[in-house]
């Protein structure tokens, strides 16, 4: 597991970075509890936080809370405290702050080990539930709510000058499909497709046959390529039918993040360019920013 230690002193840090190390783990020890919770915010490998209560600038419970904060956020991360004062009133601060485990200073190895165990299952278990509430059951994709999710957090990074784009994608004559071929080689269209759109940026089944894709840091016309080029490979996919292969098109609408723009405007300017690709004859790319202002204009 990936852990990080705080502790004001240097021989705590090595004395339990050194029980920890030669079991596998990979270790980070701070002794500036401000520096340790940065780290901790920006590296989800984390799975374990270990802090003396008497640390700073940020006090031990603050971490606590502030890491707890994390957890809550949809991370799995157990908190365990540290203390040479163990007594009823530490352990119940600790707690009350958001501490999943307390263990005295410095913790004996078989002890220390023993609580890691148990950081590991319920991590894992969190990372589990973590997966289902996030994920498409049939595509493996992430579902409506935390592909919104993600291109909000996408969307905060990147500002007011940022560069992203947005593609939603939509399985031509999907209905047709399942009518004549049944729904099982419906599941299987919409399986192939998820599986062409997986490699690129954050990519969620919107519902139905409808997918998104938000690309941070790509720019307009970067999307636009990108979507041609899924254009193509949708046209060539084949998929099992009873008798005959099944071939089937997708529809592209391209978007553009602009300056003080938002994730839900950002998707409308896509799905709006999307009803045009379908109403003007399907399996083509329109951009919201450029095929759409020439159609106004023409």
């Amino acid at each position: 597991m990936h852990i990080v230690i705080v502790d004001t002193s240097r021989v705590v840090l090595k004395i339990v970075s050194g029980l920890l190390e030669p079991r596998g783990h990979t270790v980070h020890v701070f002794t500036d509890s401000a520096e340790a919770l940065d780290y901790v915010t920006n590296t989800p490998s984390v799975r374990v936080l270990i802090t003396s209560l008497e640390v700073r600038p940020i006090s031990g419970l603050e971490l606590c809370w502030s890491a707890r904060l994390l957890a809550e956020a949809n991370r799995p991360l157990y908190v365990i405290t540290m203390s040479s004062a163990r007594n009823a009133r530490n352990l119940a601060e600790a707690l009350d702050s958001g501490a999943d485990d307390f263990i005295e200073k410095p913790p004996g190895g078989e002890e220390l080990h023993a609580r890691l165990r148990a950081a590991d299952r319920l991590t894992t278990m969190q990372s589990e539930l973590i997966r289902l509430a996030e994920t498409d059951p049939l595509t493996g994709l992430l579902n409506r709510r935390a592909f919104l999710q993600r291109s909000r957090e996408a969307g905060d990074r990147a500002g007011n000058h940022g560069r992203m784009s947005a593609i939603l994608v939509d399985i031509d004559h999907f209905k047709r499909i399942n009518d004549e071929y049944g729904h099982d080689v419906g599941d299987a269209a919409i399986q192939a497709v998820a599986r062409e759109l997986a490699p690129e940026g954050i990519v969620g089944r919107l519902g139905g046959e409808e997918f998104g894709i938000v690309l941070p840091y790509r720019p307009l016309v970067e999307a636009e390529a990108f979507a041609g080029r899924l254009r193509l490979v949708m046209q060539a996919l084949r998929i099992r039918g009873a008798k005959t292969p099944i071939r089937l098109t997708c529809s592209f609408g391209v978007s553009e993040w602009s300056e003080g723009d938002t994730i839900e405007g950002l998707i409308k300017r896509a799905d709006i360019a999307l009803y045009e690709a379908k109403s003007g004859g399907r399996n083509r790319v329109v951009s919201a920013a450029t095929d759409l202002l020439l159609a106004r204009t023409a």
